[in-house]
């Protein structure tokens, strides 16, 4: 039996969703650095929030749509439509005159993106044994590592010396040489009586009305009082409506099993998301630092999530994964609230990258990790849903990080002295990593709860047999 995801049986599959996974991390590296002068260029630096949240809302709605339709129909079909979505917007954005008409762009692209993060995770479901499972997580988010090293650095090249369109309209060729290769290798499955039911059931209204709440949530919290007390309790309405049909039954009561991974994955990305957010701000503004090392200090953070992912996946940690994951968030919370020390003048500037290197770590490891558990808990037939979920906990986890790490730096910077807003912030979101790994030990499910397969809580990370 092959057992490496290079192998001849894997080889050319591997490739094609490492080169795909390549171009949506570019895209979002790229796209933020090119964004300043897209929005200058177009007169829409007033409104330059929206060209990221109108990408963040529809691809909710990819995200749920994806979820019922991969399992219906399998990857094939989705995985089509998600890059010619992805591509059009693209080419939207790219050719754009006004700034409305690049924000149309973008939330074409959203609704790629979302179908794609779900489709991706059914293939690796479809075409790998469980063994192999945890080693195509690990090389998956290896494929950050090189986009995060330069395309930062390209994309502001680009933009600056040829045009910030080329950064948009430079990633459509390799999406479209994707196509062939992809196609023979993703399964697609006859439609089944009642399937087109489950692609079009109450989950889409559902997952309309959560980008609706995400987007009012997140424009409250950037437009500040008086707008915020109207959109954010009302946003935060919508997404306490639509959540119940979307995740899994008792996941906020972290009920055991796949309800309380979605809680975790949420705690997990809320934390990261509202640290990263701040780093550079710390680092430019009240330390001194320049962008370049300030961008270098995050790309530090690209280096630990893949360590942490070749970790988890190397066999080389002799634990139960569920255990794994909770040690993963420990290391995920110390590294948080090692940031949190380093505002104070006494610490040297050069601790940044270290503590962003641990949190990091913590991450890749768990992250990574809660992929698998995901295939281990998702009913046989559902892996869509589950991955729709999980996917549904990250983007809002991370909503909900950035949010309140927004609120407590906004109340602390007027009330207190500059680097005491920071300590705040990542103290809160250290604790938050600290209290993921608490969580994490209920993902392992009660005796006899699973459907079929051993107990995920008692499989050992090890390499493929």
């Amino acid at each position: 039996m092959p057992d490496r995801v290079f192998g001849p049986a894997y080889r050319v599959t591997t490739v094609a969703i490492l080169t795909l996974v390549s171009l949506i991390a570019f895209e979002a590296l790229a796209t933020a650095t090119a964004m300043p002068v897209a929005a200058t260029a177009l007169g829409g630096v007033g409104s330059y929030g929206l060209a990221f949240a109108s990408y963040f809302a529809t691809s909710l709605i990819g995200v749920v749509v994806a979820g019922g339709w991969t399992d219906a129909r399998g990857p094939r079909t989705p995985v089509l439509a998600a890059l010619a979505l992805f591509t059009l917007g693209l080419l939207v954005a790219g050719t754009a005159t006004t700034f409305p008409v690049l924000l149309a762009g973008r939330a074409v692209s959203g609704l790629g993106g979302g179908l794609l993060s779900v489709s991706i995770y059914v293939v690796v479901a479809d075409v790998y044994p469980q063994h192999l499972q945890p080693r195509a997580f690990g090389a998956l988010s290896a494929a950050w590592v090189l986009p995060g090293i330069i395309g930062p650095a390209v994309a502001g090249w680009v933009a600056t010396h040829v045009s910030w369109r080329a950064v948009f309209l430079g990633v459509l060729p390799f999406a479209a040489l994707l196509v062939p290769v992809l196609l023979p290798r993703l399964r697609s499955v006859p439609a089944q009586d009642g399937d087109r039911h489950r692609i079009v059931d109450g989950r889409l209204g559902r997952g309309v009305l959560l980008a609706v709440g995400a987007l009012a949530l997140q424009t409250g919290v950037d437009a500040g009082a008086p707008l915020a007390w109207v959109l954010v309790p009302a946003g935060g309405l919508l997404v306490l409506v639509a959540l119940p049909g979307l995740v899994p039954a008792g996941a906020l009561r972290l009920r055991r099993g796949l309800p309380a991974l979605v809680a975790v994955r949420a705690l997990f990305t809320g934390t990261f998301a509202g640290t990263e957010a701040f780093v550079p701000l710390m680092l430019i503004a009240h330390r001194g630092i320049t962008p370049a090392l300030a961008g270098a200090a995050l790309t530090t953070g690209t280096l630990g999530w893949s360590m942490g992912s070749w970790l988890q996946g190397s066999g080389r940690v002799p634990v139960q994964r569920t255990t794994l994951l909770s040690l993963a968030g420990v290391v995920l919370g110390l590294g948080v609230l090692g940031l949190a020390v380093t505002p104070l003048g006494a610490v040297p500037a050069w601790l940044v990258p270290v503590a962003w290197i641990v949190a990091a770590t913590g991450m890749g490891t768990g992250m990574s990790s809660m992929n698998v558990l995901m295939l281990r808990l998702s009913p046989p037939g559902e892996e869509g849903r589950s991955s729709s979920s999980l996917q549904l906990g990250d983007a809002l986890g991370s909503l909900l990080g950035i949010g309140v790490a927004g609120a407590l730096f906004s109340a602390a910077h007027a009330a207190a002295g500059q680097a005491t807003p920071y300590v705040l912030v990542w103290g809160v979101l250290g604790l938050a990593g600290l209290t993921a790994s608490l969580v994490a030990r209920r993902v392992r499910p009660a005796r006899g709860a699973l459907l079929s397969g051993a107990d995920p809580g008692l499989d050992p990370v090890q390499p493929g047999r």
